[in-house]
């Protein structure tokens, strides 16, 4: 049972303020689309305490953003009076690290470069227990949804699905956490989170021309929307983005429509993510509780995005105007 009160998150929530005055916004963004230089735009990125880039490459970019997502969240799982808190926002990693490996193994492939040392389980470890077959001990469901998703690629020699069998036990790890430190906040984030999994996974069926059955197979369970009724719009060979009416997807389903018969999924995809942003940004102004840090953390996975996106649009020379269609909407 969860015996910390929403004082207890005080000083966290202070510090997580504090870190907010110093994200990307608007401003920033446009001084960075307006530098001479990509070189320039990323000095910007110094005022948001991101590590100065004097050459800027892909690599450099990806290794920039790692080494920040990794001090956000050691320094904030440092000061949470709940590790599992912060312990819902590093499980992806553990199960993004469990497909590499899984991948590399089927294909006799090396993978040690596509491992993230994010999560709850150190990468070198994960990657020697994946290889000796030593998983008992694994947190969650780590340990059961490897052996199963190695024997589906093993009989089935299809990745994708032992990916949405790893994607499904991830969520179902989150929210078991999310329950655990009896979090409604956290649980609505995580089913938002689906929901919006979901329904790009419909589009996309919708774009290849595939049918439900081949949708019924990735769509996850966990979220507000029954995977029944996605399945069945499907199967009746439209989509009425009515499934969504009374959800933050309203927008992006609308936009899903003409994007499942083949516009650019850019502002689809966009519209799902800010969706996210938008509901994080109601426990903003919260002062207490566990729910301004989940806020921030959904923030910075964002703006990392964001970071991204704006850093590769620029190396790549793609005008300004073409970058700002594809970002999210910034938290502050």
């Amino acid at each position: 049972m969860n015996h910390t009160i929403d004082t207890d998150y005080l000083f966290l929530a202070t510090r997580v303020s504090a870190l907010e005055r110093s994200m990307l916004s608007h401003e920033r963004i446009e001084r960075m689309l307006e530098a001479a230089t990509v070189e320039d735009a990323a000095k910007v990125l110094v005022e948001c305490k991101y590590p100065e880039l004097e050459h800027v490459t892909l690599s450099g970019i990806d290794q920039m953003l790692a080494t920040t997502r990794q001090e956000v969240l050691e320094e904030l799982y440092l000061y949470a009076p709940e590790k599992g808190l912060i312990d819902v926002f590093r499980v992806k990693y553990d199960y993004h690290n469990a497909k590499v490996l899984l991948k590399s193994e089927a294909l006799g492939t090396d993978a040690n470069n596509l491992l993230l040392d994010l999560g709850r389980v150190p990468a070198d470890d994960l990657a020697a227990r994946v290889r000796s077959s030593e998983l008992a001990g694994l947190p969650g469901s780590l340990s059961v949804s490897i052996a199963q998703a190695r024997d589906t690629l093993g009989s089935t020699r299809n990745p994708q699905l032992a990916d949405s069998l790893l994607d499904q036990a991830c969520y179902n790890d989150m929210q078991t956490l999310a329950r655990e430190l009896e979090s409604r906040f956290l649980q609505e984030y995580i089913r938002l989170n689906v929901d919006a999994i979901n329904l790009k996974s419909m589009v996309r069926t919708l774009r290849m021309g595939k049918n439900a059955d081949f949708l019924k197979g990735i769509l996850l369970s966990g979220g507000s929307i029954d995977p029944e009724r996605i399945t069945g719009a499907v199967g009746a060979g439209t989509f009425s983005p009515d499934i969504y009416a009374n959800s933050p997807l309203k927008e992006a389903a609308e936009a899903g429509v003409t994007a499942s018969f083949g516009r650019q999924l850019t502002e689809f995809e966009k519209l799902c993510d800010d969706a996210i942003i938008t509901f994080s940004k109601s426990a903003r102004y919260t002062i207490i509780g566990e729910a301004p840090v989940v806020s921030y953390l959904t923030a910075k996975e964002s703006e990392l995005t964001t970071v991204r996106i704006l850093l590769t649009g620029l190396l790549a020379g793609l005008p300004a105007q073409t970058i700002r269609e594809r970002l999210r909407e910034p938290y502050v």
